[in-house]
């Protein structure tokens, strides 16, 4: 399976090895700085095995490389940013969203997720003022001072 390589600059490869007669060997099948089906098409034909899109995805989410979404999804992260800023869809509009999504066999959404859902479709600047303004309130907090020294295990030397 290829895997995902950070490189200077913001970009990133997707890189294959292959065993050569003098041991592995990897090699560069596309370079990108988005994610993109292009860049996907482009590094499987350029590819000694057949590649998984959704894995190759996957991967490049775990290290941090931007995947471009679909329309799909960033529709929904505007609808989810719309309903946290407490706007709402009209009953009949949100019968048919509900009726239009694939939910069979769907486990149900956790409350960590549910509080997540108010941050998707938010932009990188107020995610990150949110970020400080939480590190300054824990920052604020009073530290409880501790009873007594602290003790420290005592070091004996070998005779």
């Amino acid at each position: 399976m290829a895997s995902i390589v950070r490189r200077p600059g913001r970009r990133w490869e997707i890189r294959e090895s292959v065993s050569g007669l003098r041991g592995p060997r990897s090699r560069t099948l596309a370079t990108f700085s988005v994610l993109s089906p292009e860049v996907l098409d482009h590094a499987t034909a350029r590819a000694s095995r057949p590649l998984d899109s959704d894995e190759l995805c996957a991967r490049a989410r775990r290290a941090g490389a931007p995947v471009q979404t679909g329309r799909a999804d960033e529709a929904a992260g505007a609808l989810l940013a719309a309903l946290a800023d407490g706007e709402r869809l009209r009953p009949g509009l949100a019968r048919l969203l509900a009726d239009a999504l694939p939910h069979a066999g769907e486990p149900t959404p956790t409350d960590a997720s549910r509080a997540a859902a108010a941050w998707v479709g938010r932009s990188l600047s107020k995610r990150s003022a949110a970020l400080v303004d939480l590190l300054l309130l824990t920052d604020a907090l009073p530290v409880r001072p501790r009873a007594g020294r602290p003790r420290m295990p005592r070091i004996a030397s070998a005779p």
